[in-house]
């Protein structure tokens, strides 16, 4: 039973993750990290790579909706899409190198930064 209600608990929170994610167009790694940790007790590092790994599926969901509602093109779908991939790839081989205080430290700074921008 504890088991079941974990995954239920999953399922939900990912669901709201995917819709303020498909909603605005990012931002669920910000939520689900701070879940992986915190509420399933995941240590800093799996809990950004996991989010990583999450966030592919719906990235790609909200991209196919976007493309096809011609909100984006596909042109500059693709050109990101390249950037962020080399990003991705730079930052998993960078991922181990750091240690979790400062992995902690530089992800709650990028998160107030982007909460005071959206402010203003």
């Amino acid at each position: 039973m504890k088991k079941f209600l974990k995954a239920l608990l999953n399922v939900i929170i990912g669901a709201v993750i995917g819709l303020v994610n498909g909603f605005l167009g990012g931002g669920g790694g910000m939520l689900v990290v701070p879940y992986l940790r915190y509420v399933q007790k995941l240590k800093a590092k799996s809990a950004h790579a996991t989010a990583i790994l999450v966030i592919l599926p719906i990235s790609l969901a909200s991209s196919i909706v976007y493309i096809f509602s011609k909100q984006i093109t596909v042109i500059n779908a693709v050109t990101v899409s390249g950037g962020v991939f080399i990003g991705g790839i730079i930052g998993a081989f960078l991922l181990p190198k750091i240690s979790d205080k400062w992995l902690s430290i530089i992800f709650s700074i990028i998160m107030i930064v982007a909460g005071v921008r959206m402010l203003f």
